[in-house]
């Protein structure tokens, strides 16, 4: 077992400063025993020589060790520089005010640690818990920026400062998926979450350090290319054609995608990733927008077919690039508002971030698809037959869509019409645990870094998946709806991981794909389980 650690101990030499041992993760039931001796493998010498990967093991980011004391010492300085502007106004305009009251007023009650999936499911390691990293930074500032700080730290908490504490404190940043479970439980309003986006930003904008999957190939990509999926606009529009003739195959007649169309009431925007991963998502928003007769229209200029915005996660200059390219897309074709798909980043990004950005005439109106979608469904705007969907179904909260913006009660009104056997996992709503692929986490490839999310940062997922359908018949296929990209991609490879889809007969997918299977006029079912068509009649 590990000693207790101390936020002091993140400067203290050691080839692994936490590990986890066989038998301590939370157990998993059956018949999933066999994981539960199942531990993160250590990391190999011969692959880590040359970068920082003293913390766990585990490497999310993989920062190159300093060649000589005096880069050590820049690499000191220029930290504490970009530190010294989290907190000025001119520098940190958009979350100064509520960065200063969490690193001012933590009471250390660990309220927060009892509400955190990842401290749980590690096995309740100290450095998992939400306040670790922040009393972490929170010694840093006090100790070496605030006058006489050296002189009162010995009271307050002290730290040393080098840069083992300063490249474990990067990656440490990278084991949060920034769900925020933590600030809504705080009896005093921390948000233990923001702080550790402040840590992300620190390390972007001023040190140049962020994984390569959400920068690199992320929002870099993006903006350059068109898509971070590195698809160009003429590869989305093949891609889209390929997707009509498949959903042509589903409805029985012609499936229009309409392009660039200005003065449509709705431009979408979709993750573009739905359309190499789950294209069927985006066919089914075609289906849907097509028989409910609305006007709306996707674009194909650079970026606006891709309503991601990795920045949210780390940058915020890299997110107000994207977010400024979303918003003049959508003036420019004069649209009437924009419809966010079935990406729970994106939501938060363009919606609740971006007001405070985006002014003028880039002020579009913005809507999240489960509204747009549950007027359809609602007010009968296309004929349904919930009897094809008469399997097990539960629900699983984005928490940007939900915790983040509040949108909690749409997706499940349309559920209660369209899914005779829903059922809510336990706790839900904004009260919901993170698929463990938030904040990037779904798409970052690591050293050990899919092993860590399936076994640790996912573990919770999948228990309250697995509690949700106890009751349900080995045999009967049991459909997980995940309204977002990041959280299916999530979903995915717990699935995979555990061999649940034969152990337990689990299957995931999107919401617009059971209104699609529910539509009486459909020809085929959009949703099958394995080789076996969801409908029974």
């Amino acid at each position: 077992m590990n000693k207790p650690l101390n936020p002091s101990d993140l400067a203290r030499p050691s080839e692994c400063l936490c590990h986890i041992e066989p038998g301590e993760l939370p157990p998993l039931p059956p018949p999933y025993e066999d994981f539960n001796q199942t531990a993160i493998p250590p990391l190999k010498p011969d692959k880590i020589k040359n970068i920082e990967a003293s913390l766990d093991d585990t490497v999310a980011i993989g920062i190159p060790k300093p060649a000589n004391k005096q880069e050590e010492e820049e690499l000191v300085r220029r930290f504490l520089a970009g530190l010294q502007k989290l907190f000025e106004k001119n520098n940190n305009w958009t979350f100064l005010q509520p960065l200063m009251l969490s690193m001012e007023h933590c009471a250390k009650c660990q309220t927060c640690s009892d509400a955190c999936p990842i401290y749980e499911m590690s096995g309740k390691k100290d450095i998992h818990r939400p306040m670790f990293r922040a009393e972490v930074l929170r010694r840093i500032y006090n100790k070496y920026l605030k006058p006489g700080g050296k002189i009162t730290a010995k009271f307050t908490g002290d730290i040393d400062l080098n840069w083992t504490t300063i490249a474990r404190l990067a990656e440490l940043s990278y084991r949060c998926t920034l769900c925020r479970r933590c600030a809504t439980v705080c009896p005093i309003g921390v948000d233990n979450g923001l702080i550790n986006h402040e840590i992300r930003k620190l390390f972007s904008q001023e040190m140049g350090i962020a994984p390569k999957e959400i920068h690199d190939k992320g929002t870099v990509q993006h903006l350059r290319v068109g898509s971070t999926t590195g698809m160009t606009p003429a590869a989305a529009k093949d891609s889209m054609e390929f997707i009509q003739e498949e959903m042509e195959e589903i409805t029985g007649s012609k499936v229009e995608v309409p392009w660039d169309v200005e003065g449509a009431d709705i431009l979408l925007l979709h993750n573009a990733g739905e359309m190499l991963a789950w294209p069927e998502n985006v066919g089914a928003f075609a289906i849907i927008f097509q028989a409910a007769g609305l006007s709306w229209t996707l674009s194909s200029e650079a970026a606006g077919y891709d309503a991601v915005n990795y920045g949210l996660w780390y940058d915020d200059v890299q997110f107000s690039r994207v977010a400024v390219r979303h918003a003049d897309i959508a003036r420019r074709l004069k649209v009437k508002k924009i419809v966010v798909g079935e990406c729970g980043h994106a939501h938060k990004a363009l919606t609740v971030i971006a007001d405070r950005l985006l002014t003028g005439d880039l002020n579009i109106p913005r809507e999240s698809a489960m509204v747009t979608l549950e007027e359809i469904v609602l007010k009968g705007k296309i004929k349904l037959n919930p009897s094809r969907n008469n399997f097990p179904v539960t629900l699983h909260d984005p928490c940007n869509i939900v915790r983040a913006m509040g949108i909690v009660e749409p997706q499940r009104r349309i559920l209660r019409k369209i899914a005779p056997k829903f059922r809510e996992m336990t706790p839900h709503g904004v009260m919901n645990y993170c698929c463990g692929g938030g904040s990037g986490f779904a798409i970052m490839s690591g050293y050990n870094f899919a092993e860590w999310r399936n076994l640790v940062s996912s573990r919770k997922k999948f228990l309250q998946i697995l509690e949700a359908f106890k009751d349900e018949p080995r045999e009967v296929p049991k459909y997980v709806c995940a309204p977002c990209s990041n959280c299916k991609g999530a979903i995915r490879d717990i699935i995979g991981y555990y061999s649940a889809e034969e152990r337990s007969r689990l299957y995931y997918g999107g919401l617009v794909e059971l209104i699609v299977n529910a539509m009486a006029d459909m020809k085929k079912p959009m949703i099958r389980f394995g080789d076996e068509p969801s409908w029974t009649s």
